[in-house]
């Protein structure tokens, strides 16, 4: 007498074929739910990006506001009140915030 199996091989075929679309079906849904990571993410990343370049162009707005006053003040003081503001910077300390006051010529604060 041969063995017999407790089922049959019909039976596996159809267990392995149910499996193998199990798998596929998971895989699709594995592909699908990274595909979705990856569109919030890159909505993420574009997002930031536009909060970027708007900071970028306020400090490159700033910054030249910036450089017409510090023009403009380097003008308006006398080369004395320069060079008492010039010796007054070391290598080591950085630039004060505000600038002293310029003096009019006459001696008086502008």
């Amino acid at each position: 007498m041969a063995f017999q199996p407790p089922y049959s091989p019909s039976l596996f075929r159809k267990w392995d074929n149910a499996s193998g679309a199990s798998v596929v079906a998971l895989d699709n849904k594995i592909e699908q739910a990274m595909d979705l990571v990856k569109s919030h993410l890159m909505y993420a990343v574009r997002e930031e990006v536009e909060l970027l370049k708007e900071q970028i162009r306020e400090l490159v707005e700033k910054n030249s506001q910036l450089e017409r006053e510090n023009t403009l003040l380097k003008t308006l003081a006398s080369p004395e009140q320069l060079e008492k503001f010039q010796s007054r910077l070391s290598p080591e300390e950085p630039a004060p915030e505000a600038p002293e006051t310029p003096e009019a010529p006459g001696g008086s604060a502008v």
